[in-house]
């Protein structure tokens, strides 16, 4: 029997990060769109508070610097999900009103992104193999290393992720997409290709953790699609009935809609917090999934703590993480080094 205890109390809409989610091909509107929703955000939060602007267009944001007030960052390659993790956690000490990252899609695809990571991991363990006298093929051997090249690259991903909906932060990412087809099985049993519309250049974990996402068309100028029957594009769309008269009118989206989704997430109610006002359990939940994926990510973990969660966690992390961490990483360099048989 679990020695959990459970308490019942009148629900209350509490404070809420808003993650709002825009994608689409260049010359949609995604950042000025961004922009106009952060200001009005910024509106509603505060107009002390800034709007932070991650920006990995080669400084493109700045194109509308006379039209907008924001504070810069330019993140440049690796686009690492650490890398992104880390700017995002940066921008939110400076307790802004909102943070946009444009574009998230170089996470996925940039040098130093998922699948280039993913591509260098599985380079180096086909050289190591055939270095230690793996006398199969080169690409037998990539077959067999497929899903373990995966791991790291997909754990850094997973933290980001968490990182983010830990932020307590609203924050806008603008998603690149790209008219993709898909080959699937018709009713005659035949392969046929299927148009899959705009998709996002993007991992579906990040939409499935948005608030709302949008798709902007070629040419849309902001003006948002939120249907389509086309797999890529209606899995890129994400509109909670809370927010469908808001964006019932048309029209491009605007600073009265980002000020009137940042009212919507203030709620009635500061969110209700354990003792001290410091989650214990769910700290502790977070740093185990850190410590299982090696020192690395238990050092990014620890490194983002306030001194006094650190004083408070100081004896788990020495006596339980710092040795789940140091087994982790000895697993992945055995792997590695075996090389040859996986």
């Amino acid at each position: 029997m679990t020695d959990r205890q459970f308490i019942l109390q009148p629900a209350v809409r509490e404070r809420v990060p808003l993650l709002v989610g825009l994608s689409g091909p260049s010359g949609s509107g995604k950042t000025y769109s961004a922009l106009e929703l952060a200001t009005g955000m910024q509106e509603a939060v505060g107009k002390d508070k800034p709007i932070i602007f991650i920006d990995t267009e080669n400084r493109r944001s700045l194109h509308y610097a006379d039209k907008f007030d924001f504070q810069h960052m330019d993140l440049g390659a690796p686009f690492g999900s650490l890398d992104y993790l880390a700017a995002l956690e940066y921008a939110a000490s400076q307790d802004p009103a909102v943070i946009i990252v444009d574009s998230m899609s170089h996470e996925h695809e940039g040098p130093g992104g998922l699948i280039d990571s993913h591509g260098r991991i599985l380079a180096e363990r086909v050289a190591r193999a055939k270095k230690n006298g793996d006398k199969r093929s080169e690409w037998q051997i990539e077959a067999a290393m497929q899903m373990l090249a995966w791991s790291k690259p997909k754990s850094s991903r997973r933290a980001l992720l968490n990182g983010l909906v830990r932020l307590n932060q609203n924050v806008i990412m603008c998603f690149r997409s790209g008219e993709k087809s898909k080959p699937v099985k018709g009713k005659n049993g035949k392969q046929e290709v299927v148009a899959q519309g705009f998709t996002p250049i993007a991992g579906p974990e990040f939409v499935y953790e948005m608030t709302l996402s949008a798709l902007l068309y070629p040419g849309a100028k902001g003006v948002p699609t939120w249907e389509s029957d086309k797999p890529g594009e209606h899995g890129a769309t994400k509109l909670p009935g809370q927010f469908y008269n808001l964006f019932q009118q048309g029209g491009a989206l605007n600073r009265s809609h980002g000020q009137t989704l940042a009212e919507w997430a203030r709620g009635g109610a500061e969110p209700k917090q354990k003792a001290g006002s410091i989650d214990i359990d769910a700290l502790r939940a977070e740093g185990e999934q850190a410590a299982e994926l090696g020192m690395t990510f238990l050092s990014a973990f620890w490194k983002r703590q306030t001194p006094a969660v650190q004083k408070l966690l100081e004896g788990i992390k020495d006596d339980t993480w710092k040795p789940m961490a140091i087994k982790a990483d000895a697993k992945i360099d055995e792997e590695e080094n075996e090389g040859v048989e996986l």
